[in-house]
């Protein structure tokens, strides 16, 4: 049996108050209000907070707010009038970098055949973006996303630009007014989630530690894995890509899951623990029909519209499970 320290009982406890208590409603506007003092600083602790966006959620109406803090774009130790004094720092340095890619611009399109294909899938992808609503109303700008993506891609070097990205910076572009506040959302996501959606940085670890998990947990569907079913999970990369987010039946879903992910709680890299539990849901099938490769994959696939409570609350009892047990060195170094 694991000796947990207090900090990692407390994270199980949490959990497991997760999965027995039924969800109580989303933080709204007048409790987060409340978190703070008269200057502005957070009178709650940090990890208050994030427990509590864990087990319920947030309203939409302070999401943007606290994504900041979740995100690092604000420090949980600022003041209300260092903040403003942030968003006036983030809003110039975007500009900053807008006016040094459009010098660059010429150059990288003459010397940098990477950054003219770059472009080009940029503009593909955003050319198949569905950008209206039920109603046909426009729901985004996709000049202004595109504009985003290729700074994006131009500033960073580890995660580069990959399919998906669009999608990903879409949500950010919709939870926020400004275009500064969504490139810089999206910068501290990826540092945030330790880059565990970027193809040459993290989701290859993450893939190999699910396979490490499915080894310690379930043997049995670990040995199917390895026979009929090889390849398989090494195939459900695009889960991690786009953070899951084809999976859920609404943009809410994909947020609800997004900030869980950013609080840290109930352990690092609960991502994988998210993609454990959606394997586990096509497990007897796979077994059943003694499913190969491919058949796992479109399986797998078939999980849509998802609800991320529930997920959420599945990734915890896996958690949970994982805290009883004599964890190998690298699952525990993953994840505690």
């Amino acid at each position: 049996m694991t000796t947990l320290s207090p900090e990692n009982s407390l994270s199980a406890r949490w959990s497991a108050s997760f999965i027995l208590v039924r969800r109580k409603p989303p933080i709204d506007k007048t409790e987060w209000d409340g978190f703070f003092d008269e200057n502005g600083h957070l009178a709650k602790s940090r990890d208050f907070i994030c427990v509590n966006i864990l087990e319920r959620g947030l309203h939409p109406f302070v999401r943007t707010e606290a994504w900041k803090f979740l995100t690092g774009y604000y420090s949980w130790q600022s003041s209300r009038d260092e903040r403003l004094t942030v968003d006036s720092t983030r809003r110039k340095n975007y500009k900053v970098l807008c006016e040094m890619y459009e010098k660059i611009q010429p150059l990288l399109e003459n010397l940098h055949r990477n950054f003219i294909e770059t472009r080009n899938h940029i503009a593909y992808d955003l050319q198949k973006l569905y950008d209206k609503d039920p109603l046909g109303n426009v729901l985004i700008d996709k000049k202004r996303l595109e504009k985003i993506l290729l700074l994006s891609y131009v500033c960073n070097i580890q995660a580069e630009y990959q399919q998906g990205f669009h999608e990903m910076v879409m949500l950010f572009q919709l939870m926020v007014e400004h275009d500064h506040e969504t490139f810089w959302l999206f910068q501290f996501f990826l540092q945030k989630t330790e880059h565990s959606c970027v193809i040459n940085v993290g989701v290859g670890k993450n893939l190999d530690m699910l396979n490490n998990l499915i080894n310690f947990l379930d043997p049995l569907f670990a040995e199917h894995l390895k026979g009929k079913g090889a390849g398989a999970v090494q195939s459900l990369f695009p889960w991690f890509c786009l953070c899951f987010q084809r999976a859920f039946k609404s943009f809410d879903d994909v947020w609800r899951l997004w900030e869980v992910l950013l609080t840290g709680k109930p352990c690092r890299n609960f991502q994988v623990l998210v993609a454990y539990s959606m394997l586990q849901m096509v497990r007897e099938q796979v077994l059943q029909e003694s499913m190969t490769g491919d058949d796992i994959l479109l399986a797998c696939n078939s999980l849509i519209d998802l609800d991320a409570d529930e997920l959420i609350s599945s990734a915890c009892m896996v958690y949970a499970e994982l805290m009883q047990n004599e964890v190998p060195q690298p699952l525990k170094d993953f994840f505690l």
